[in-house]
């Protein structure tokens, strides 16, 4: 089970409705809101998919600028990862190869150019469809 939470951002003039909307959608728990028109919501899901198709839906609410995580939560996932921390060196092995050329190397740290729908599915251990 993974829970997140997701700072929503709309303007100060449709903070009721936008919150309103967000009670109705059934995708998330509202928490709070400030005068500004910043909302606090969680989301729950099996897995990251699971949540991302939730946040996909918080987005096309009509108003929201923006939904945007900030903490998340997966137990599975967390004893999973834990386990494999303990369990391997604490330098990557292709860190050592003297004879790899860099532009080989794989990042997989920018999100703004991921499939983060197969990157979720790649991390619940999800086949693609």
């Amino acid at each position: 089970m993974n829970i997140s939470s997701i700072v929503v951002q709309t303007k100060p003039e449709h903070l009721e409705r936008v919150i309103e909307d967000l009670k109705a959608s059934k995708v998330c728990d509202y928490h709070f809101h400030d005068e500004k028109g910043r909302i606090i919501i969680t989301i729950e899901g099996e897995g990251v998919e699971e949540e991302l198709k939730k946040l996909r839906v918080i987005e096309q609410i009509p108003h929201v600028i923006t939904a945007d995580m900030q903490m998340a939560y997966s137990e599975d996932e967390l004893n999973s990862n834990i386990n494999v921390l303990e369990n391997q060196d604490a330098v990557p092995k292709i860190l050592n190869k003297e004879d790899i050329d860099p532009k080989d190397m794989v990042y997989n740290g920018d999100l703004k150019r991921k499939d983060l729908e197969a990157f979720a599915r790649q991390l619940d251990g999800v086949e693609e469809r």
